[in-house]
């Protein structure tokens, strides 16, 4: 039983990890997309349906980015079978 527990809880600091690092790269995705000039996009730069696509822009490369940076990071985890480490 106490192994188990120990498991779920690694799958809950997994969890909690891939939550904050979705997150932060939605931020920083959302951050880079205010310096694209929206104005050759749209009528009205600053107006509500522009601010969504930003935020479902943002949402869809940050997801991106951190899903590559979270299943990198599996990848680097797992090289150590491959030398027999421990």
């Amino acid at each position: 039983m106490g192994n188990e527990s120990g498991l779920f809880e690694l799958a809950g600091w997994n969890g909690l990890f891939s939550i904050f690092v979705t997150l932060g790269c939605v931020v920083i995705a959302w951050i880079v997309l205010q310096e694209v000039r929206w104005e050759k996009i749209a009528r009205d730069p600053r107006g509500p349906k522009v601010r969504v696509l930003q935020l479902l822009a943002a949402i869809g490369l940050g997801h991106l980015v951190s899903r590559f940076v979270l299943d990198y990071s599996s990848w680097v985890g797992t090289l150590k079978w491959l030398f027999g480490g421990v």
